[in-house]
């Protein structure tokens, strides 16, 4: 009966044999947990950033901390989350042009370094934002001239930076389990939906207070 499971198995008529090693990270059952832990995380952070913000909070909060720097941290965090985007996709491009098999896995390794650098930026950028807003009175009203353009620049940026939340943490997982495919195609709408988020908040912060 054993002989007749491996040779199936072989065959590709028949389960593989259990040999006793674990699947493969990048295995469709891995990847679905994964995905579920991914969503999961994704809503509950939106759900504590819009809480931490909207909600109600301990009385005498706001004002107890000087946080008048933050916006311009904010802003610096989001224009180096840009540029780092940016060297992150010149290093991928030249890893694809690459002649020779070290040159190629240098650029990837540098391409990998990078885009966790900017993933990291990005969650300084999130933490920052929402001490900014928990012990701030409320947001800093525009009074320019131009409030249709920014407020159509301020709801896409709101509505796209929720969804890059999702996109970014599956780009991550994609290429840190090595499933280059798929890592590729999804990267080809997380990286200008991150840029645009990234320069859009630099944007506002520009028309809010220069």
């Amino acid at each position: 009966m054993h002989e007749m499971v491996e040779h199936a198995a072989q065959e590709g008529t028949g389960p593989p044999p259990n040999d006793g090693s674990p699947p493969d990270d990048g295995s469709p059952r891995n990847d679905g947990f994964w995905l579920r832990i991914i969503y999961i995380v994704s809503v509950l952070l939106c759900g504590a950033v819009a809480f931490l913000i909207l909600g109600p909070r301990p009385e005498g909060m706001s004002g107890s901390l000087d946080v008048s720097a933050l916006p311009t941290v904010n802003a610096s965090l989001n224009a180096l989350t840009a540029l780092l985007l940016l060297v992150g996709f010149a290093f991928i491009r030249a890893a694809a042009k690459a002649s020779d098999a070290a040159t190629k896995a240098k650029r990837i390794a540098q391409h990998k370094t990078v885009m966790l650098t900017s993933f990291a930026t990005s969650g300084a950028f999130l933490v920052s934002y929402v001490i900014y807003h928990w012990f701030k009175d409320g947001p800093k009203k525009y009074l320019g001239a131009f409030k249709a353009v920014y407020y159509v620049i301020l709801f896409s940026h709101i509505v796209l930076a929720a969804a890059i939340i999702p996109l970014a943490l599956i780009t991550l997982y994609r290429g840190w389990t090595s499933q280059v495919g798929k890592h590729r195609k999804i990267a080809k709408i997380t990286l200008p939906m991150w840029l645009y988020v990234s320069v859009t908040g630099v944007a506002v912060y520009a028309m809010l207070y220069l």
